[in-house]
């Protein structure tokens, strides 16, 4: 896979497929920049420290059984996994899976004004590293 359209993005949160109700996703990950300039350095230098991420996901919401509320109301204060890949293809070197596990801190049920799309959004922290597999 080179250069492709974002339409096909594969995420399961806690093992409940919700691709079909997800419309954006951010997932980034960042770390600690640590400064190391010493006396007698005119440029400072810096080292990696702790690592951080978070994923930001809108969902088109949903109040059936198994579908959005149902399996994101009952997470929040807990953390959940969740598995991204860019397709909903099987892993590979081409499409990646990316494993991770974020604490649900947040859930707007509503949050849209008067004949808008009901839709919510999040931005989880990250909890334990992130996992890449390609096969």
């Amino acid at each position: 896979m080179a250069v492709y359209m974002s339409d096909d993005l594969d995420i399961t949160i806690n093992g409940v497929d919700l691709s079909n109700h997800v419309t954006s996703v951010t997932f980034s990950e960042i770390t600690d920049a640590l400064e190391t300039t010493s006396f007698g350095q005119n440029f400072r230098s810096r080292i990696g420290g702790l690592k951080d991420g978070t994923v930001d996901v809108e969902f088109n919401q949903d109040f059936a059984a198994s579908s959005v509320q149902a399996t994101i109301r009952t997470l929040l204060g807990t953390v959940a996994p969740i598995v991204l890949k860019p397709t909903g293809a099987a892993v590979a070197t081409t499409n990646p899976s990316f494993t991770f596990s974020v604490l649900v801190d947040e859930w707007p049920t509503f949050g849209n004004a008067v004949g808008e799309l009901a839709t919510v959004s999040v931005s989880w922290p990250l909890t334990t590293a992130v996992v890449e597999a390609t096969s």
